[in-house]
């Protein structure tokens, strides 16, 4: 066989015809395969769990934590309410609410003591003045 044979179309059987060559060099395609069977997928897909519902902060211990720099007392009472409704709800918060406490108590225990320094100091100088006159 020589290389010019190689190049040659083979032999026309009558009544047959030749496809066109492919333009993109590929070949007729052959027969069909044997069916390829359908594999399960190993695991079926993971259920879909949609997230919870978020629980939202309580608004009376924000409200607790910003009035201890403001109005400690208030946030005291607010600190105290909000974790009662944050232990019947459920709601986010608890930390916060016990820091307004803290701070609140921390504030008014020092404007308590305070007050009393500036009631004493009034007293000693009310005591020096009505003796100072009398000598």
């Amino acid at each position: 066989m020589t290389f010019g044979a190689a190049l040659r179309p083979p032999a026309t059987i009558p009544g047959m015809t030749i496809p066109p060559p492919d333009p993109y060099g590929h070949g007729p395609a052959g027969p069909p395969g044997p069916p390829v069977p359908a594999v399960p997928a190993p695991y079926p897909p993971p259920p879909y769990y949609p997230y919870p519902p978020a629980r939202g902060t309580n608004t009376m211990a924000i409200l607790a934590l910003v009035f201890a720099f403001v109005f400690a007392p208030a946030a005291i009472v607010l600190g105290h309410i909000a974790r009662r409704q944050i232990r019947e709800t459920g709601e986010e918060g608890d930390g916060m609410a016990l820091a307004g406490l803290i701070v609140g108590y921390i504030f008014t225990g020092i404007s308590v003591l305070a007050c009393l320094g500036y009631l004493v100091v009034v007293i000693v100088f009310i005591g020096a003045a009505s003796t100072a006159g009398t000598v």
